[in-house]
């Protein structure tokens, strides 16, 4: 049994300064595609947020659970965020976590592998 804590966030739009504000939040947490045209090519990079280099597994469009050994890195990212995006934490025990994040990070890669064969 693994040590756990599921995150729950929620943005205020309001407190956002911007649209481009509250984008910025969700790209230094998701990560994001960016496509450089160029001379008849496209040439698509893989940004990293911080769910790219935290193990994890989804619950819900602003929920997720990561192992405890990763609670510091993600506090300090939402605690950056804090006048504008509120979070709350529960701690649990999960049954085999580090096999289920193997295989939740081994079809991330391979997912994004091939979205980005076939934008060549």
């Amino acid at each position: 049994m693994s040590r756990c804590i599921i995150i729950r966030f929620r943005t205020n739009s309001d407190r956002f300064d911007s649209d481009y504000d509250r984008a910025k939040f969700f790209k230094e947490l998701h990560g994001w595609k960016q496509v450089v045209p160029r001379e008849n090519k496209k040439y698509v990079y893989h940004r990293s947020g911080l769910l790219d280099e935290v193990p994890h597994m989804k619950i819900a469009d602003s929920v997720f659970i990561v192992a405890m050994e990763h609670l510091r890195e993600v506090e300090r990212f939402f605690d950056e965020w804090e006048d504008k995006v509120e979070y709350d934490m529960i701690e649990i025990m999960m049954k085999d976590f580090e096999d289920r994040m193997t295989h939740e990070m081994r079809r991330s890669v391979l997912k994004s592998f091939f979205s980005n064969q076939r934008q060549r």
